[in-house]
C-alpha cells in the first residue's frame, strides 16, 4: 500500500533523534490546506507534516490546539529515530507516481466530479520508526502523501505495520508500546475551529489503521483538504462533517 521511499528513489532524511524534523523544505507548488495556500512545511519525526513552523511536540493532543499550529499528521506520536528507523521525504513529478496517485485518489473525490490528475507530490514515510523509551523490538511503518493539480489538494496516508501507540513520556509501556495517550490521526487547520480526527485516534484502536480505510483499500486513506469542512464537535470526538466520518466528501 505504501508508495515507493528510501535514498533509492531520491529521498533526503531527517536526522535520528528524538523530536527531530526536518529543515523547513519550500514546495514547488503552493499547497492549499483548509482554504490556505501554504509555499513551505516541515516534516517531523513525531508523525507529523506541518504547514510554516516544526511541531516537535510529542503528546498527541486533542483537536482544535490552541497553538494555532496547522498540520497533517498520519500518526502524531512520540517517535525516536535514536532507536530506530528513518523519516525519509521528496518532492516529486515523476510521471508514474503522479499517475498512480490519481487513480488512487479518484474514490476521494464525489461522483461526477473531475478525477484528480495531479502535477506535483509531496512523499513523506516513517519507516520502522521505534518509540521513546523503547525495550522492544517494536516498530511502526506509515506515510503521508501530498498531492496537487494546481487547483485541488488531497492527502493520501498510507499505513503499513503499526506495532505501537505510545512512548513513555506519554505513560505507554517500555516493553509494548501500548497504553498511556496513544497516537493521533488527522488534520488540523490551525485557524481554532476546523479539524479532523480518523476514527479511533487517541484510543487503542488507532493502531488498526492499518485495516481500515475510508475508500475500501485497507491501510489507505484519502481526503481532499483545499477546502476541508470539519467543524468543532465535543472534546475528543471527530469533528462534526456534512457526511459520514469514514466516507470520502469534497
Amino acid at each position: 500500500v505504501l508508495y515507493p521511499f528510501g535514498p533509492g528513489v531520491g529521498d533526503e532524511a531527517t536526522l535520528h533523534e528524538d523530536d527531530g524534523t526536518s529543515r523547513e523544505i519550500f514546495l514547488q507548488e503552493n499547497f492549499s490546506f483548509f482554504g490556505h495556500a501554504y509555499r513551505s512545511l516541515y516534516v517531523n519525526n513525531n508523525g507529523v507534516v506541518s504547514f510554516g513552523t516544526m511541531v516537535p511536540e510529542f503528546t498527541p493532543q486533542p483537536f482544535p490546539l490552541p497553538d494555532h499550529h496547522p498540520f497533517v499528521a498520519p500518526y502524531w506520536a512520540d517517535v525516536d529515530t535514536r532507536l530506530g528507523g528513518d523519516v525519509f521525504y521528496r518532492q516529486s513529478r515523476d510521471p508514474q507516481l503522479l499517475a498512480r496517485l490519481a487513480q488512487d485518489l479518484a474514490p476521494a473525490v464525489p461522483p461526477g466530479d473531475p478525477s484528480p490528475q495531479p502535477t506535483w507530490a509531496f512523499v513523506a514515510t516513517w519507516d520502522r520508526v521505534a518509540y521513546f523509551g523503547s525495550a522492544s523490538n517494536k516498530v511502526n511503518t506509515f506515510q503521508a502523501v501530498l498531492a496537487s493539480d494546481g487547483v485541488s489538494c488531497f492527502v493520501l496516508l498510507n499505513y503499513g505495520d503499526l506495532q505501537w501507540t505510545t512512548g513513555i513520556a506519554n505513560q505507554g509501556d517500555l516493553h509494548t508500546g501500548l497504553g498511556g495517550i496513544p497516537a493521533q490521526a488527522g488534520f488540523h487547520s490551525g485557524d481554532g475551529v476546523h479539524y479532523y480526527n480518523i476514527p479511533g485516534s487517541r484510543t487503542p484502536a488507532v493502531q488498526s489503521l492499518s485495516h481500515r480505510s475510508n475508500i475500501g483499500v485497507p491501510g489507505r486513506w484519502a481526503f481532499r483538504v483545499d477546502h476541508f469542512e470539519a467543524t468543532e464537535g465535543p472534546p475528543e470526538t471527530p469533528g462534526t462533517l456534512s457526511k459520514t466520518p469514514e466516507a470520502p466528501w469534497s
